[in-house]
C-alpha cells in the first residue's frame, strides 16, 4: 500500500466514521433530553452504531500496523471452506488446509462479501477450491468498489491489504472476485 493510498483509506474511514457517530450523537440526545428510556429501539441503534465504529476503527488500526510493517499475523492451521463459510455467505466446494490469520482472514472474506452486497450484488456465493475461493456473481458497481484501485470501501481495501499481507493475493476477474491463501 503506498502513502497515497493510505492517505485515501485514512480519509474514507473518517468519513464512514462520521455516520455511526452522528448516529450515537443523535440518539443520546435524544434519550438525554427524554430522561428515560421511552423506546428500546433507540438504545439498540446505539448499540450498533458502536459495534459499527469499533469495526471501523479495528479495521483502520489493523491497515495502519500494515502499512507500517508492525502487523503480527497469529497463523494457526484453518480449513479454506471453513473459513470461506464464516464469512457470512454460502460457501461450497473442496477446502484445503492452511496455515494463516484465520480471525483477520474472516473478517478479510467478510468485508470483501458484504462490500459485494452493499454495492449490488445479489445473492453472492463462496466456491472453494483448496487455497482459491471466488466470490460471484459480482456486478459492475460492486466490481468497482472491490477493485484495489477504486477508494469506495474500507473494508474491502483493507481486506485485500491483510490478504496480501498474509501472502495470498485478491484479483477481480469479470464478474468473480478471487482470492488465493
Amino acid at each position: 500500500m503506498t502513502d497515497a493510498s493510505f492517505e485515501r483509506l485514512v480519509e474514507l474511514a473518517c468519513h464512514d466514521l462520521r455516520t455511526p457517530l452522528a448516529t450515537v450523537n443523535g440518539f443520546t440526545k435524544t434519550i438525554l433530553r427524554a430522561g428515560e428510556v421511552a423506546d428500546l429501539r433507540y438504545v439498540e441503534l446505539i448499540d450498533g452504531a458502536a459495534a459499527e465504529m469499533a469495526m471501523l476503527v479495528d479495521q483502520l488500526g489493523l491497515a495502519a500496523r500494515i502499512a507500517a510493517g508492525s502487523y503480527d499475523p497469529h497463523p494457526v492451521e484453518a480449513n479454506t471452506l471453513e473459513l470461506a463459510a464464516a464469512s457470512g455467505v454460502p460457501a461450497a466446494g473442496e477446502g484445503a488446509a492452511v496455515e494463516t490469520d484465520a480471525d483477520t482472514v474472516v473478517r478479510s472474506l467478510r468485508a470483501l462479501a458484504a462490500a459485494a452486497v452493499r454495492f449490488g450484488a445479489e445473492e453472492p456465493s463462496w466456491t472453494v477450491d483448496g487455497r482459491e475461493l471466488v466470490l460471484a456473481p459480482v456486478g459492475a458497481n460492486a466490481a468497482e468498489a472491490l477493485d484495489g484501485d477504486a477508494v469506495r470501501d474500507l473494508g474491502a481495501l483493507v481486506a485485500r491489504a491483510a490478504i496480501a499481507a498474509l501472502d495470498g493475493d485478491v484479483e477481480l476477474r469479470g464478474e468473480s472476485l478471487h482470492v488465493r491463501l
